[in-house]
């Protein structure tokens, strides 16, 4: 019989009994809401609808009141405690039913009405280190029923489970509290940047006098363009090369607004790929993402370390090289700011997946202070990321270590 390699013991010290092989099937029974039909919602109403794209998050989607009442009673509804599953999508993000009024899309979200020989607790962490693998379907993945339930799990008696949940649970609480003290300081970097950029706030000179009025310039007076290349994420590589490549989707969700090229987090262009028509991109080049699913479009990245050799910019980027002298760092954080970005928005076209083009940009406007001002402002700014980069390093190494209990203290 397995046993896991870390294990907890009963108060009186003795061993607690071995654990049992059992399916999911074996200790319940797959559940999930009834059908709510799209004309059923509206985007305003008295109870949220929970679909997968918002499992987790906010909701987008009601439904009545009369509605919820007629199915939550009719058909089945999870009991305050039970494990929602997502069963399509990103396959196997749970969250607790806490009780409150919600519905969720049948499907997609399902849940184990267990017995009492598993508790939530305990089944929630199993959940969190499980790997769902071996999922049928074609673009879109799902989690159907047979595998569901044919899911081996390993239980130990009540009082260990219990153990196991406390323990873990103490370290969730922890990891919570670090990613809103993560979203804390995120929040107070975005409100900095915002009195800062709008002149609300403004740095002084090193004698106590006022720097100079900032300058308005066109973005057209202040870049030229670069050209970029269109190789995909299959002509890429971490490994090996001799030209690095700025990809647009890391642009949107891996990198900040400033990346050391010589980091490991900026991939190589695969070495059998001619790149010598593209332009190597400089110290301090901006990279603006012109494709994005939502509003992120227009997301900028200022290149640094560039020393090391020769790097591009990728499909869906504008590259750009500023003509004048500006502080290391400014333009990088300028450009992410809701002052700029807000000259976007109107801009912005497309349903499902918005861009915004280069003839656009152009039309914006770029704000100038002088050069003393601008290595003040990104100074700040760069203190406040290296406090961010701290906490999320705690929260990574709390990560890690909740992962590796887990692989440690289940079968």
């Amino acid at each position: 019989m397995n046993e896991p390699k870390l294990r907890f013991k009963a108060d009186d010290g003795s061993q607690f009994p071995d654990w049992e092989e059992k399916t999911l099937g074996d200790i319940g029974t797959a559940k999930m809401c009834k059908r709510v039909l799209k004309e059923q919602t509206s985007e305003k109403g008295d109870v949220p609808f929970y679909k997968i794209g918002t499992f987790g998050g906010t909701p987008d989607a009601f439904i009545s009141r009369e509605l919820y009442e007629e199915l939550k009673t009719k058909y089945s509804f999870p009991r305050k405690g039970n494990i929602l599953l997502s069963a399509a999508g990103t396959i196997g993000r749970t969250v607790v039913y806490d009780g409150q009024d919600a519905f969720f899309q049948d499907s997609n979200i399902v849940w184990l009405d267990n017995d009492d020989s598993v508790l939530d607790g305990f089944l929630l962490q199993f959940y969190n280190k499980t790997s769902w693998d071996n999922l049928e379907g074609g673009t879109i993945k799902r989690l159907y029923n047979g595998l569901f339930l044919s899911k081996v799990i390993h239980v130990p008696s009540l009082p260990e489970q219990q153990k196991i949940a406390e323990f873990l649970s103490t370290i969730d609480t922890v990891i919570e509290k670090q990613k809103e003290t993560v979203s804390a300081w995120e929040e107070r970097k975005k409100g900095v940047m915002q009195k800062l950029f709008s002149q609300e706030v403004r740095f002084k000179a090193d004698d106590g006098s006022e720097f100079p009025e900032w300058e308005e310039k066109s973005f057209s007076d202040v870049f030229e363009n670069l050209n970029n290349s269109t190789f995909s994420r299959d002509c890429l590589n971490y490994e090996t090369g001799n030209v690095k490549y700025i990809h647009y989707g890391d642009i949107l969700i891996k990198f900040g607004f400033v990346i050391d090229v010589q980091s490991s987090n900026v991939p190589y262009v695969n070495e059998d790929l001619n790149c010598e028509k593209y332009a190597s991109l400089s110290e301090g080049d901006i990279v603006i993402a012109d494709t994005a699913e939502d509003d992120t479009v227009g997301k900028a990245v200022e290149v640094m370390n560039t020393h090391w050799g020769k790097t591009i910019s990728g499909l869906h980027t504008i590259a750009c090289h500023p003509m004048g002298k500006f502080a290391s760092k400014y333009l990088g954080y300028f450009m992410n700011s809701d002052i700029y970005h807000n000259q976007l928005r109107p801009y912005m076209q497309g349903i499902k997946v918005t861009s915004v083009s280069k003839t656009n940009i152009a039309l914006t406007k770029i704000l100038v202070p002088c050069l003393v001002e601008q290595q003040k402002i990104a100074d700040c700014l760069s203190a406040l990321d290296e406090v961010i980069e701290k906490q999320k390093a705690t929260l990574a190494a709390w990560e890690e270590l909740k992962k590796g209990l887990l692989q440690q203290m289940f079968v």
